[in-house]
């Protein structure tokens, strides 16, 4: 299988052919398709991408994607679009156990938020992806009755179907909510921080203005809102700074409106989705990107604008601990005072700036996409492979 891969992809191949996983499938909650597409969907793309070059067969099933077709090939691996946000879960499951998908040697799950509950109906090598704990993100994004049901669903009730079943997860702070929130054994769990695409590298000119970008899905625990309080005390120090928000999401008109009722219009842009190519411009021309999220796996555009020589300035939260080397490539802070204030000092000491976006650009050379999807198919190999002794099978 390794031919003329280049070094990861052959390792990768290798990784599957020694464990005998030919065919994997992945269940989600949604793909890159999706409107509401995020840090998540992003990175099974880039990993099951490099799966699909490496040889494997992988077919994804999601929620249905207004605008796209139930069935694609998309980057070598098939993509399942069927049913809505809820009854994609019954629907999957039922779908997966009469393997009415095709056959398949491994299987996936990527938790987020409501779980599949493989560990009940894998009847072959499987592992659960879990970005982040949701914990006060329930109330956040559902009325006050749900909350309390996918809080006590996450917490509760689908822990102890999983107590044996390996986890991946993005970071060490994700990995000690697992612990500590959730009672995951430290044993079972692996870490694989997310990479970051080639494309991502320092060009042309900042902003000839301060620019302030901040990327991500319009909802509530990003707390955009927050974010353009902040920007309009920074104003005051900062008069001529600009502030790109680039995502679209079910927040947009209450942020529209509250950038109306400020009457800052004019230095404040709702950007809504763009190009690659202009989220990677506004990457380079910015000269700090902003997160006030309350809940992250892993701070990807953090990294990503990292890549590019933009340092960040970020909530001190699980997740942007871990894709911010603080001090060396952006500041944390800890209250929306300081967060304020450190947004001042990045914006006005040239000395302070120049220095963090030389230590983001040497951190962000540190992930890449090929390592996440060689880490992430590690575990799945490492079970295969075990289940396969136990039944004295050697993969040919």
């Amino acid at each position: 299988m390794t031919g003329s891969f280049r070094p990861a992809i052959a390792d990768i191949a290798e990784i599957a052919q020694l464990a005998g996983l030919r065919r994997i499938h992945v269940v989600a909650w949604r793909d890159i398709a999706d409107i509401e597409a995020g840090g998540s969907e992003i990175h099974a793309h880039e990993v099951v991408k490099r799966w699909a070059e490496a040889g494997i067969d992988v077919t994804v099933r999601t929620s249905y994607a207004q605008g796209w077709p139930p069935t694609e090939v998309r980057d070598g691996y098939r993509v399942i679009r069927k049913r809505g946000r809820f009854t994609v879960f019954p629907d999957t499951v039922l779908t997966e156990m009469m393997r009415r998908s095709g056959p398949f040697d491994g299987l996936v799950e990527i938790w987020n938020g409501t779980p599949y509950l493989s560990p009940l109906w894998a009847r072959c090598p499987h592992i659960t992806l879990v970005h982040h704990v949701h914990k006060d993100m329930w109330k956040l994004v559902l009325e006050e009755n749900l909350a309390k049901y996918g809080e006590f669903l996450e917490r509760r009730i689908a822990p102890p179907f999983y107590r044996r079943t390996p986890l991946v997860t993005l970071s060490e702070s994700s990995r000690r909510e697992l612990i500590e929130h959730l009672r995951f054994k430290p044993k079972q769990i692996s870490v694989v921080p997310p990479g970051i695409d080639a494309r991502y590298t320092p060009e042309g000119a900042k902003s000839r203005a301060p620019m302030v970008l901040t990327v991500g899905r319009l909802m509530a625990p990003k707390r955009f809102d927050e974010l353009i309080r902040i920007m309009a005390e920074v104003r005051e120090t900062v008069p001529n700074v600009q502030l790109v928000i680039v995502g679209d999401g079910y927040e947009r008109l209450t942020l529209q409106e509250q950038i109306s009722d400020l009457d800052a219009t004019h230095w404040i842009r709702l950007a809504g989705r763009v190009s690659d190519e202009e989220l990677l411009s506004l990457y380079r021309e910015a000269w700090v990107v902003a997160s006030t999220s309350i809940a992250e796996g892993w701070g990807m555009t953090l990294t990503e604008a990292a890549a590019c020589g933009t340092p960040a300035v970020a909530t001190r939260i699980n997740g942007h601990t871990d894709s911010v080397d603080e001090g060396i490539s952006g500041l944390l802070a800890d209250s929306p005072r300081d967060l304020r204030e450190k947004l001042e000092a990045v914006l006005t000491d040239e000395d302070l700036r120049v220095r963090l976006s030389e230590g983001a650009r040497k951190w962000a050379a540190t992930f890449t996409w090929d390592a996440t999807a060689a880490g992430v198919l590690t575990p799945l190999a490492r079970e295969a492979t075990r289940r396969n002794q136990r039944r004295g099978i050697s993969p040919s």
